[in-house]
């Protein structure tokens, strides 16, 4: 995938709804967070993974922009900015750090296309938008990897969660693909369009059935 377009086009997104939506509605997955909270959260984000790649360390911190929309909107794109050169100017392989097991600057490619497409879905939902939200199946598989091989085993690492008390087997219906998530039986399954499950795991969406149960045993991203 083109990581860099993916992450030009999708932070242009996130920051145009700051600047035209209602930001004091709440953000229906996020309890307590307004537009306005989530704006900031995001922004705060790329600020970090962008001193991740120039500084390689994970202590990038910045003040709170202020709440005003043009304060905020300017402290989004500055941010998104910031990361995508940083991004463009390092090499995919080019060693970074990361808390993944890989610490090369395509980690942060990656990353932060997810991070700020799911946070675009919560921005949206916030207004009432959601049906808005579209990616593409190859890029709603990969979120759906990524929670799989990295947030899954690195809540478990750091004792967020206990392993989940079976395995769901999730099949996207519009791909060729499908995986387990967990090691155990029972075996369940979980099919749907890629960008659905995406969605689900990282509890956009509400699960039914037999992996509705087995999902909730765990907490398989933060």
């Amino acid at each position: 995938m083109e990581w860099i377009d993916l992450l030009q086009t999708t932070t242009d997104r996130f920051a145009e709804v700051l600047e035209y939506g209602d930001l004091a509605a709440p953000v229906p997955d996020c309890p307590g967070w307004t537009l306005t909270e989530l704006g900031e959260h995001t922004r705060w984000v790329h600020a970090w993974a962008a001193n991740a790649v120039t500084a390689g360390n994970p202590d990038g911190a910045t003040d709170p922009v202020g709440t005003d929309r043009a304060s905020l909107v300017a402290g989004y794109r500055a941010a998104a900015g910031t990361l995508l050169d940083a991004l463009r100017r390092t090499a995919p392989d080019e060693h970074v750090w990361t808390f993944g097991p890989e610490p090369m600057s395509a980690f942060w490619r990656r990353r932060q296309t997810q991070e700020v497409t799911i946070h675009l879905y919560d921005a949206l939902a916030s207004q009432g938008r959601a049906a808005e939200w579209v990616v593409t199946p190859e890029l709603g598989w990969d979120g759906v990897d990524e929670v799989a091989t990295l947030f899954y085993p690195r809540q478990i690492k750091l004792g967020r969660t206990e392993p989940l008390q079976g395995t769901v087997r999730l099949v996207a219906t519009d791909l060729d693909q499908s995986l387990d998530l967990g090691d155990t039986d029972p075996v369940v399954e979980l099919a749907a369009p890629a960008a659905d499950l995406l969605l689900m795991l990282w509890g956009r969406r509400p699960v039914e059935g037999p992996a509705a149960d087995v999902l909730a045993t765990a907490a398989v991203v933060p």
